[in-house]
Parts: structure tokens; sequence; C-alpha cells
């Protein structure tokens, strides 16, 4: 890495054996806050992890990387080493996989009292379902949020999106936190045990309150507001070219969580007659006639333009935002733009298409975050990392990635 600027997890060292998304997503933004990560991987072992795919250029910047064929016992050495050299050690392996290779906490903390493990598996440790392989789709599922974030009538919607991959790095990276503060006050580390299945539920919490206490059971609701019964609360369809290519059509949601909020809607529509009838001028009103409401919004709303609606609705206080494509948000949102949000990258990315990235949402008066490197090749960093940690001379490492340990 580049010479960078003072960050606040300088100084901290995370052995990095995470791979696809949640685990990785989680260290990078450890990696952005300024953590020293060292993600390992191999050639024999690219599983989601390929530098010319997506996932590894996108989720492994400000890392470095260590090539070790884990299949060898050199390599389990030089891994155990490594982990009584470092703060945090993390894998979203399914459970057992460390231990297995001679490197899990028990095997470590003797000799490196300090070190935090964090296994964030699919299922957690114990239960029945402890050695589930999951992805994102299988723990939407399982968790009960594939169903609810569907429409009415329909099963095989879902969200569509890793979305509980992102929640359980979010957590990941709180846990580790939370942990060295810990570690601050005890002088010790610990074991830490995510379930991202467990994560996933707890979204649902709501539902399974109302479920508990009411005796309802949720049901997928698509735009429409689970627990509040507001209305119009939807996405509507704006004026654009009829192509029949829906990355050519324009939308915009508009919510109106109150009277006032709907007032507003209405004189921005000019006040038309069937807006100012009695049985509307209430929250329960509208909801009753949500649907016959979400019909005349969108005759009206079909004629304007997406972007300039927005505008408009937002200066007169009602809630609005446009449906923005992937194309929107990288070259023309003017928010974006200004906070510098997509911007270069440094470095030689594993592939071209990686040049740019997103920055870190979180923004530091004294100790800013504004290093960011493209992810390293597989292996790129073997010396800088094996010195640096360990000592090895450069000639011991050659040795080794002759030998095939680190490859």
């Amino acid at each position: 890495m580049g010479n960078m600027s003072i960050r606040p997890l300088d100084g901290i060292r995370i052995l990095d054996f995470t791979h696809v998304l949640a685990g990785p997503f989680a260290t990078r933004l450890l990696a952005d806050m300024g953590a020293d990560v060292i993600k390992v991987n191999s050639r024999t072992r690219v599983a989601g992890n390929a530098p010319a795919g997506p996932y590894y250029p996108i989720w492994n910047r400000n890392k470095r990387a260590l090539a070790l064929d884990m299949t060898t016992d050199e390599a389990r050495q030089v891994a155990g080493e490594l982990a009584r050299k470092a703060d945090i050690v993390i894998d979203n392996f399914s459970m057992g996989v460390l231990d297995r290779w001679q490197i899990g906490y028990d095997d470590i903390s003797p000799s490196n009292p300090n070190v935090i493990y964090v296994q964030m598996s699919g299922m957690g440790a114990g239960g029945p379902w402890s050695d589930f392989v999951t992805y994102a789709p299988t723990i939407h599922a399982l968790a009960g949020i594939t169903y609810t974030t569907g429409v009415p009538g329909r099963r095989d919607i879902g969200i569509g999106f890793s979305y509980n991959d992102h929640q359980a790095g979010l957590h990941a990276a709180i846990a580790v936190l939370a942990a060295i503060e810990a570690r601050n006050q005890t002088g010790k580390g610990q074991r830490i045990d995510i379930s991202q299945f467990e994560i996933g539920v707890g979204f649902l919490g709501p539902s399974l309150l109302d479920y508990e206490v009411n005796g309802r059971s949720a049901q997928p609701m698509a735009n429409d507001l689970p627990h509040d019964q507001q209305a119009p609360h939807g996405c509507y369809r704006c004026s654009g070219p009829d192509t029949g290519d829906t990355l050519d059509e324009r939308w915009i949601a508009i919510a109106c969580l109150n009277d006032q909020q709907w007032k507003s809607l209405v004189d921005a529509m000019n006040n038309p007659t069937w807006a100012l009838e009695a049985d509307l001028a209430t929250g329960a009103g509208r909801y009753s006639q949500r649907r016959e409401l979400d019909e005349r919004i969108s005759e009206w709303t079909r004629t304007k333009d997406a972007q300039e609606l927005m505008k408009s609705l937002q200066r007169q206080g009602v809630p609005a935002g446009v449906v923005q494509t992937g194309i929107d948000l990288v070259e023309s949102d003017p928010q974006l733009k200004a906070s510098r949000f997509i911007r270069p990258i440094d470095g030689d990315p594993p592939h071209p298409a990686f040049s740019w990235a997103d920055r870190l949402p979180i923004y530091f008066q004294k100790t800013p975050c504004e290093e960011y490197e493209s992810a390293r090749r597989l292996g790129e960093d073997n010396e800088s990392i094996l010195q640096d940690w360990l000592g090895m001379s450069a000639s011991e490492v050659s040795e080794g990635e002759e030998a095939g340990y680190f490859t």
C-alpha cells in the first residue's frame, strides 16, 4: 500500500479467510478504515474469489493479497504463525474449517490471548442446521425475507439482491469494533459466532411480534407498508420512450405518510375533483381505496418527466424519488457527484472494468478515510506480508512460492 494518512483502525492486523460477499464486505469496511487486512486466497480455491470476476475486485480493495495453498502442511503452518500475530482472524466458511486446519481459536489463543476470532457462518454454531451451506437466496428464503418482500399470490420473487449478505457484513464489522473495545478494557480477545440466518430473521422483528401478540401472520405486501395503513405509497410510471425495454422506463416512488403530505400532492396535481372527495381526506380512507388511488396517480405521472416531477414534489413537501438505475447513479446523480461517492480507484485493478469504486459512506473529520486502492492480484503481496508479519526473507518467500506453498 502507498503512504496513507492516519485512519481510525491503523495498526489493527486482520487475517481474512472470507470469500464471496458477506465476509469480504465486512473486511472491506475495516480495510477502508485503515486496518491491515491480509486477504488469504489460493489458486486451488477461487470460487467467489476469482480476480477476473466481479466479486473479488469490488469487495477486496484496500487489502493485501496473500496466496496460501491450505492443502499443504507448510501453508497451514505459516497461516498459524500469521494468526499468532493477528488482532483479528475472520472467516465465513462452514463450521469447523479453521479448526480442521489447526488454526482455530482453541489452537491459537493460548499463545495469542489477545486474538479475536469471528466465525460468520450461515447458521451459526450448534443447532440441527449448523452444517448447511448457504448463500443469500437460501438465507432470504429460510429467514422469511423472500416471502414477506414478494407480491401477493407469488412466492418466487423475493428481493433479488444479496441484502442479507451486506447486513451480515455490517454486523461482523460492528462485532469486530466491539470486541476491540472489550479487549481494550479486559486485555483479552474472544471468539465471536455470527449466524447470518438469525440476522435475516431479526429483520422480521415487527412481523414476529405481530404474530405473537395479535396472531396475524405476515403476508407479501408488495409496495404497501406491512404495519401501517398509508396511501398513496408506491411506484408510478412516468413519461419516457416506450421501447419495450425496461431500462428505458422511468418511474417515481411517492409516499404520503400523513394528511399534509397528501394535501401537498393534491395541490401539485392542481386539485383534481376526484382527489378532493371527503373520504380521501383521511389516511384510513385513502388506504381503503389505495388501488384506485394508484391508478389515478399513475394517469397523472405518466405524462411527467420523472426527474422534474421529483424536484417539484420535493419542493412542495411530498416525499418522492426517481427509481434510478445503475447508470443514473454513476453518471448523473448530482448528490453522489457532489460528495464524490463514485471515484477513480488507485492502482492496477485485476480487471480493467473496476477502475472506479464507491467510497466508504462514513466521513471522519479528524481521521479521514480517503485512500482507495484496487484489489490486489492473487499472491501479489506475498513478500511484503510475510516480511512484515513474520520477518521472512525474500529468499524464503521465493522458495515457498517455488515449492507451491504460497500459490
